[in-house]
Protein backbone atom coordinates (compact mmCIF):
# COMPACT_ATOMS: atom_id res chain seq x y z
CA UNK A 1 0.00 0.00 0.00
CA UNK A 2 1.33 3.53 -0.86
CA UNK A 3 2.17 6.07 1.68
CA UNK A 4 2.14 8.84 -0.52
CA UNK A 5 -0.40 11.44 0.31
CA UNK A 6 -2.87 11.75 -1.84
CA UNK A 7 -3.59 14.84 -3.63
CA UNK A 8 -6.78 16.27 -5.49
CA UNK A 9 -5.48 18.77 -8.28
CA UNK A 10 -8.87 20.74 -9.63
CA UNK A 11 -8.30 21.28 -13.42
CA UNK A 12 -10.38 22.14 -16.22
CA UNK A 13 -11.14 19.73 -18.76
CA UNK A 14 -8.01 19.48 -21.05
CA UNK A 15 -10.05 19.63 -24.00
CA UNK A 16 -11.43 22.88 -22.84
CA UNK A 17 -8.29 24.74 -22.30
CA UNK A 18 -5.61 26.59 -24.51
CA UNK A 19 -2.48 24.77 -24.89
CA UNK A 20 -0.74 26.62 -22.85
CA UNK A 21 -2.85 25.55 -19.33
CA UNK A 22 -3.40 22.46 -20.46
CA UNK A 23 0.49 21.99 -20.46
CA UNK A 24 1.27 23.65 -17.43
CA UNK A 25 -1.40 21.62 -15.37
CA UNK A 26 -0.01 18.60 -17.01
CA UNK A 27 3.62 19.57 -16.46
CA UNK A 28 2.52 19.96 -12.69
CA UNK A 29 0.33 16.85 -12.15
CA UNK A 30 3.62 15.16 -13.16
CA UNK A 31 6.06 16.97 -10.89
CA UNK A 32 3.90 16.23 -8.03
CA UNK A 33 3.73 12.80 -8.56
CA UNK A 34 7.52 12.61 -9.22
CA UNK A 35 8.18 14.58 -6.09
CA UNK A 36 6.35 12.44 -3.29
CA UNK A 37 2.58 12.67 -4.29
CA UNK A 38 0.10 10.89 -5.16
CA UNK A 39 -1.78 13.54 -6.85
CA UNK A 40 -4.84 13.04 -9.52
CA UNK A 41 -6.45 15.10 -11.80
CA UNK A 42 -10.02 16.16 -10.35
CA UNK A 43 -13.20 18.09 -11.70
CA UNK A 44 -14.85 20.26 -8.98
CA UNK A 45 -18.21 19.33 -10.00
CA UNK A 46 -17.61 15.17 -9.99
CA UNK A 47 -19.81 14.55 -7.30
CA UNK A 48 -18.78 10.92 -7.31
CA UNK A 49 -15.54 11.70 -5.74
CA UNK A 50 -15.04 11.22 -2.13
CA UNK A 51 -13.07 14.23 -1.51
CA UNK A 52 -12.06 13.07 2.22
CA UNK A 53 -10.06 10.31 0.45
CA UNK A 54 -7.82 13.00 0.35
CA UNK A 55 -4.98 14.88 2.36
CA UNK A 56 -5.02 17.74 0.26
CA UNK A 57 -7.45 19.40 -3.00
CA UNK A 58 -5.53 21.71 -4.75
CA UNK A 59 -7.52 24.56 -7.02
CA UNK A 60 -5.54 24.79 -10.55
CA UNK A 61 -7.47 25.54 -13.56
CA UNK A 62 -11.14 25.73 -12.30
CA UNK A 63 -11.70 28.28 -15.27
CA UNK A 64 -15.41 27.88 -15.28
CA UNK A 65 -16.29 28.65 -11.10
CA UNK A 66 -17.75 32.17 -11.72
CA UNK A 67 -20.34 30.80 -14.10
CA UNK A 68 -21.23 28.48 -11.26
CA UNK A 69 -20.36 30.22 -8.23
CA UNK A 70 -23.25 29.73 -6.25
CA UNK A 71 -22.27 25.93 -7.03
CA UNK A 72 -18.80 25.88 -6.21
CA UNK A 73 -19.29 27.97 -2.73
CA UNK A 74 -21.53 25.11 -1.99
CA UNK A 75 -18.74 22.54 -2.92
CA UNK A 76 -16.01 24.73 -1.17
CA UNK A 77 -18.17 25.05 2.06
CA UNK A 78 -19.13 20.81 1.92
CA UNK A 79 -14.63 20.97 2.22
CA UNK A 80 -14.56 22.97 4.90
CA UNK A 81 -17.10 20.93 6.78
CA UNK A 82 -15.36 17.38 5.94
CA UNK A 83 -11.97 19.09 6.98
CA UNK A 84 -10.73 18.54 4.04
CA UNK A 85 -7.50 20.91 3.47
CA UNK A 86 -7.80 23.31 0.61
CA UNK A 87 -5.24 25.03 -1.64
CA UNK A 88 -5.60 28.32 -1.47
CA UNK A 89 -7.61 28.08 2.13
CA UNK A 90 -11.42 28.18 1.16
CA UNK A 91 -11.91 32.16 2.99
CA UNK A 92 -9.06 32.87 1.52
CA UNK A 93 -11.01 32.01 -1.99
CA UNK A 94 -14.46 33.13 -0.76
CA UNK A 95 -12.65 36.69 -0.23
CA UNK A 96 -11.15 36.97 -3.85
CA UNK A 97 -13.95 35.52 -5.74
CA UNK A 98 -15.57 38.88 -6.14
CA UNK A 99 -13.41 41.97 -7.12
CA UNK A 100 -15.28 44.06 -4.07
CA UNK A 101 -11.85 42.94 -2.18
CA UNK A 102 -10.05 45.73 -4.37
CA UNK A 103 -11.67 48.05 -2.07
CA UNK A 104 -10.51 46.99 1.13
CA UNK A 105 -6.96 46.71 -0.45
CA UNK A 106 -7.55 50.53 -1.42
CA UNK A 107 -8.72 51.00 2.23
CA UNK A 108 -5.26 49.18 3.30
CA UNK A 109 -2.84 52.02 1.55
CA UNK A 110 -2.03 49.75 -1.44
CA UNK A 111 -2.20 51.65 -4.80
CA UNK A 112 -4.71 50.10 -6.76
CA UNK A 113 -6.49 51.12 -10.49
CA UNK A 114 -9.28 53.83 -9.44
CA UNK A 115 -12.18 51.89 -9.19
CA UNK A 116 -16.10 52.63 -8.57
CA UNK A 117 -18.45 50.08 -8.34
CA UNK A 118 -22.03 49.40 -9.88
CA UNK A 119 -24.02 47.25 -7.42
CA UNK A 120 -26.28 44.86 -8.58
CA UNK A 121 -30.14 46.22 -8.70
CA UNK A 122 -28.84 50.03 -8.42
CA UNK A 123 -29.64 52.39 -11.31
CA UNK A 124 -26.26 53.31 -12.86
CA UNK A 125 -25.67 56.37 -14.03
CA UNK A 126 -22.83 55.18 -16.94
CA UNK A 127 -22.72 58.95 -18.37
CA UNK A 128 -21.55 59.81 -14.78
CA UNK A 129 -18.76 57.81 -14.96
CA UNK A 130 -16.32 59.47 -17.19
CA UNK A 131 -16.63 62.28 -14.78
CA UNK A 132 -16.36 60.04 -11.19
CA UNK A 133 -13.47 58.56 -12.61
CA UNK A 134 -11.71 61.42 -14.49
CA UNK A 135 -11.48 59.49 -17.82
CA UNK A 136 -12.68 59.56 -21.99
CA UNK A 137 -12.21 55.64 -21.89
CA UNK A 138 -13.41 53.30 -19.39
CA UNK A 139 -12.85 49.35 -18.56
CA UNK A 140 -16.01 47.80 -17.09
CA UNK A 141 -16.36 44.15 -15.87
CA UNK A 142 -18.31 41.65 -13.72
CA UNK A 143 -16.98 41.66 -10.04
CA UNK A 144 -17.90 37.84 -10.53
CA UNK A 145 -15.79 36.86 -14.01
CA UNK A 146 -12.99 35.54 -15.26
CA UNK A 147 -11.10 35.34 -18.65
CA UNK A 148 -12.86 38.76 -20.26
CA UNK A 149 -15.92 38.01 -19.82
CA UNK A 150 -18.78 40.60 -20.26
CA UNK A 151 -16.07 43.02 -20.06
CA UNK A 152 -16.64 46.46 -22.42
CA UNK A 153 -14.45 49.44 -22.71
CA UNK A 154 -16.59 52.56 -23.45
CA UNK A 155 -16.16 55.79 -24.88
CA UNK A 156 -17.07 59.34 -23.73
CA UNK A 157 -19.07 60.91 -26.78
CA UNK A 158 -18.84 57.20 -28.83
CA UNK A 159 -20.92 54.54 -26.53
CA UNK A 160 -24.45 54.79 -27.21
CA UNK A 161 -25.08 54.39 -22.99
CA UNK A 162 -28.40 54.87 -23.06
CA UNK A 163 -29.06 50.91 -24.64
CA UNK A 164 -25.75 49.60 -23.95
CA UNK A 165 -25.65 45.76 -22.72
CA UNK A 166 -24.68 47.12 -19.64
CA UNK A 167 -28.33 48.08 -18.67
CA UNK A 168 -29.50 44.57 -19.14
CA UNK A 169 -26.43 43.41 -16.90
CA UNK A 170 -26.74 45.46 -13.68
CA UNK A 171 -29.76 43.91 -12.53
CA UNK A 172 -28.20 40.35 -12.46
CA UNK A 173 -24.65 41.37 -11.38
CA UNK A 174 -22.25 43.88 -9.61
CA UNK A 175 -19.91 45.41 -12.35
CA UNK A 176 -16.44 47.26 -11.29
CA UNK A 177 -15.43 50.71 -13.58
CA UNK A 178 -12.10 51.60 -14.02
CA UNK A 179 -10.13 53.91 -16.34
CA UNK A 180 -8.64 52.37 -19.19
CA UNK A 181 -4.90 52.50 -18.09
CA UNK A 182 -2.67 53.75 -21.43
CA UNK A 183 -0.08 51.86 -19.67
CA UNK A 184 -1.90 48.34 -20.78
CA UNK A 185 -0.43 48.95 -24.27
CA UNK A 186 2.94 48.60 -22.75
CA UNK A 187 1.84 45.25 -20.93
CA UNK A 188 -0.08 43.90 -17.78
CA UNK A 189 2.84 42.94 -15.47
CA UNK A 190 2.30 39.29 -13.86
CA UNK A 191 4.42 38.24 -10.62
CA UNK A 192 4.25 35.23 -9.10
CA UNK A 193 4.50 34.03 -5.64
CA UNK A 194 4.24 30.61 -4.32
CA UNK A 195 4.38 30.24 -0.15
CA UNK A 196 4.48 34.41 0.05
CA UNK A 197 7.91 34.49 -1.86
CA UNK A 198 8.52 36.13 -5.15
CA UNK A 199 9.10 33.60 -7.77
CA UNK A 200 9.13 34.97 -11.36
CA UNK A 201 7.37 37.94 -13.34
CA UNK A 202 5.94 37.53 -16.76
CA UNK A 203 4.33 40.85 -18.94
CA UNK A 204 1.61 40.02 -21.41
CA UNK A 205 1.39 42.46 -24.13
CA UNK A 206 -2.10 42.62 -26.05
CA UNK A 207 -1.99 42.41 -29.62
CA UNK A 208 -2.66 45.49 -32.25
CA UNK A 209 -5.64 47.24 -31.61
CA UNK A 210 -6.77 45.23 -28.52
CA UNK A 211 -6.46 45.23 -24.76
CA UNK A 212 -6.69 41.80 -23.84
CA UNK A 213 -4.09 40.38 -22.17
CA UNK A 214 -4.65 36.47 -22.08
CA UNK A 215 -2.88 34.40 -24.40
CA UNK A 216 -6.14 33.09 -26.65
CA UNK A 217 -6.52 36.66 -27.29
CA UNK A 218 -3.16 36.86 -29.45
CA UNK A 219 -1.01 38.26 -26.47
CA UNK A 220 2.05 37.74 -26.45
CA UNK A 221 3.87 37.12 -23.48
CA UNK A 222 7.84 38.11 -22.19
CA UNK A 223 9.78 37.12 -19.30
CA UNK A 224 11.10 40.40 -17.20
CA UNK A 225 13.24 41.64 -13.79
CA UNK A 226 11.18 44.11 -12.29
CA UNK A 227 12.85 46.79 -10.01
CA UNK A 228 13.42 45.85 -6.43
CA UNK A 229 10.97 48.16 -5.13
CA UNK A 230 8.30 46.60 -7.33
CA UNK A 231 8.88 43.62 -6.36
CA UNK A 232 9.00 44.71 -2.57
CA UNK A 233 5.75 46.62 -3.12
CA UNK A 234 4.12 43.43 -4.27
CA UNK A 235 5.46 41.10 -1.60
CA UNK A 236 4.35 43.26 1.01
CA UNK A 237 0.74 42.94 -0.39
CA UNK A 238 1.07 39.60 -0.56
CA UNK A 239 2.13 38.64 3.19
CA UNK A 240 -1.12 40.89 3.89
CA UNK A 241 -3.60 39.60 1.97
CA UNK A 242 -2.60 35.84 0.98
CA UNK A 243 -1.40 34.69 4.14
CA UNK A 244 -1.34 30.56 4.02
CA UNK A 245 -1.53 30.68 0.23
CA UNK A 246 -0.06 28.21 -1.83
CA UNK A 247 0.29 30.38 -5.07
CA UNK A 248 -0.40 34.15 -5.68
CA UNK A 249 -0.22 36.33 -8.62
CA UNK A 250 -0.21 40.06 -8.66
CA UNK A 251 -1.57 41.67 -11.55
CA UNK A 252 -0.73 45.15 -12.39
CA UNK A 253 0.15 47.75 -14.80
CA UNK A 254 3.46 50.48 -13.89
CA UNK A 255 2.57 53.66 -13.60
CA UNK A 256 5.58 56.11 -13.30
CA UNK A 257 7.57 53.05 -12.23
CA UNK A 258 4.74 52.04 -9.54
CA UNK A 259 2.46 48.99 -9.33
CA UNK A 260 -0.85 50.26 -9.81
CA UNK A 261 -2.95 46.75 -8.87
CA UNK A 262 -6.02 45.31 -11.34
CA UNK A 263 -6.10 42.33 -9.83
CA UNK A 264 -4.85 39.36 -6.92
CA UNK A 265 -5.61 36.27 -8.09
CA UNK A 266 -5.64 33.14 -5.79
CA UNK A 267 -8.20 31.39 -7.35
CA UNK A 268 -7.26 29.63 -10.79
CA UNK A 269 -4.32 31.93 -12.50
CA UNK A 270 -1.83 30.55 -15.11
CA UNK A 271 1.46 30.78 -13.36
CA UNK A 272 3.47 31.03 -16.53
CA UNK A 273 5.93 28.68 -15.31
CA UNK A 274 7.04 28.01 -18.60
CA UNK A 275 9.27 31.01 -18.41
CA UNK A 276 10.88 30.25 -15.45
CA UNK A 277 12.63 26.93 -14.71
CA UNK A 278 12.86 27.03 -11.32
CA UNK A 279 9.12 28.04 -11.07
CA UNK A 280 7.71 24.22 -10.74
CA UNK A 281 10.10 23.25 -8.04
CA UNK A 282 9.58 26.46 -6.35
CA UNK A 283 5.89 25.79 -6.19
CA UNK A 284 6.34 22.05 -4.84
CA UNK A 285 8.98 23.50 -2.12
CA UNK A 286 6.22 26.03 -1.03
CA UNK A 287 3.72 23.05 -0.67
CA UNK A 288 6.13 21.09 1.39
CA UNK A 289 6.52 24.09 3.48
CA UNK A 290 2.99 24.08 3.78
CA UNK A 291 2.15 20.96 4.46
CA UNK A 292 4.76 20.09 7.31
Amino acid sequence: MSDKKRLALICEDPANLFDMARNEDSNLLQALNNTGWEAIAKDWKDSSTDWRSFDLVILKSPFDYHNRLPDFTHWLQELSAANVRLLNPVSTVLWNADKHYLQEIADAGFDIIPSTFLEKDTAADLPGLFDRLGTDKIIVKPCVSGGSKNTFTLIKGETDLHTHVLNELLPQAAFIAQPFMKEIHDGEWSMLFFGGEYSHTIVKKPKQGDFRVQPQYGATIHAVTPAPGVVEKATALVRRFAEGALYTRVDGVLTGGKLALMELELIEPLLYTVFEENSIPRYIAALDRLCK
